[in-house]
């Protein structure tokens, strides 16, 4: 396949995937991770950037 077919063969499986999300289960360490990230932000602990900022400093890499 080229690449050009594997991307819509991917976005055609990602939107099927997408009609029923409630079939897909969320792994116990995915809620694990959320809640701490939650009470992070939550207690003031969490530091956010301006997703411009992130986007640039990846780019610099």
């Amino acid at each position: 396949m080229t690449t050009t077919e594997k991307l819509r063969a991917m976005e055609e499986l990602w939107e099927d995937l997408a009609r029923n999300p409630a079939d897909i289960s969320v792994p116990d360490w995915h809620r694990e991770v959320l809640e701490q990230r939650q009470a992070s932000a939550a207690s003031g602990d969490a530091r956010f950037h301006p997703w411009g900022d992130v986007k640039q400093r990846l780019r610099n890499r």
